[in-house]
């Protein structure tokens, strides 16, 4: 099926239409309606989604590179293995998505709100993501090569085995989080929250962790060779079996941590 928008203007009601393997590149649906649409496989290529409504739509592996979904709404949507590469979706609603297996580099979801989506092995690299709010999501071995989270929301979120080389985290929150075994080797967390963040066996070698808080978190086993931890946090925080050789540790707080030996600093 083709249809290749001839009125830029239409803005249709498309609620619950079978669209499935369209070829909709380059249309205008800014503000239409598509909650509820089957469009799994279309071809959207460089389209205007802008303001639309995809509330609960089928787009399983839909073509959405280029694509303009600014301040859509596209909540519960299904999106696995979507290809959104170089998409714009700063604003968007994305609450309870689900995007596994999508591939999102070089994205543009700049305050675009994805509390408890789905985004495990889904690939975000070079992405923009500063001030999404990323709480309770599921990002487990995703990849964001040198994304940009700057003061991304990414509380109580899940990051097991996520690659983070390299990415931009100043000031993110990411209390409670769930870190273990994640990759964030030269990554910038300058002045980020990870109080009470699991941190266990992650390689944060050479990361910047200056003035970061990481009051309370686990690190246990954790590669932190060469980390600046500066002026960080690490009251009551667990090292034991940490690498922290060639670490800077100049003004770091370590009351009551325990340290590598097993020792309790003073």
């Amino acid at each position: 099926m083709q249809w290749r928008s001839q009125n830029p203007q239409i803005q249709p009601d498309l609620s619950e239409a079978n669209l499935k393997g369209a070829n909709l590149e380059g249309v205008n649906l800014s503000n239409a309606s598509l909650s509820r649409a089957v469009l799994s496989g279309a071809h959207l290529t460089a389209a205007d989604l802008s303001k639309a409504n995809l509330s609960n739509a089928d787009l399983q592996a839909a073509e959405l590179s280029e694509t303009n979904l600014c301040l859509a709404e596209l909540v519960v949507v299904d999106l696995r293995g979507a290809m959104l590469k170089n998409a714009d979706l700063s604003g968007a609603n994305l609450i309870g998505a689900d995007l596994r297996g999508a591939t999102l580099n070089r994205a543009d979801l700049t305050s675009a709100n994805l509390i408890g989506t789905n985004l495990s092995n889904t690939r975000l690299r070079w992405a923009d993501l500063t001030g999404a709010k990323l709480a309770k999501a599921n990002l487990s071995q995703a990849d964001f090569y040198q994304a940009n989270l700057s003061k991304a929301n990414l509380s109580h979120a899940t990051l097991y085995q996520a690659q983070f080389v390299g990415a931009s985290l100043y000031w993110a929150d990411l209390t409670q989080a769930d870190l273990g075994e994640s990759y964030l080797s030269r990554t910038y967390l300058f002045s980020a929250n990870l109080q009470g963040a699991s941190l266990r066996g992650t390689d944060l070698r050479w990361a910047n962790l200056s003035k970061a808080n990481l009051e309370g978190v686990d690190l246990s086993a954790a590669k932190l060779k060469g980390t600046n931890l500066s002026r960080a946090n690490l009251s009551y925080a667990n090292l034991t079996n940490t690498d922290l050789s060639y670490a800077d540790l100049t003004r770091t707080n370590l009351r009551g941590t325990i340290m590598p030996d097993g020792s309790i600093h003073s």
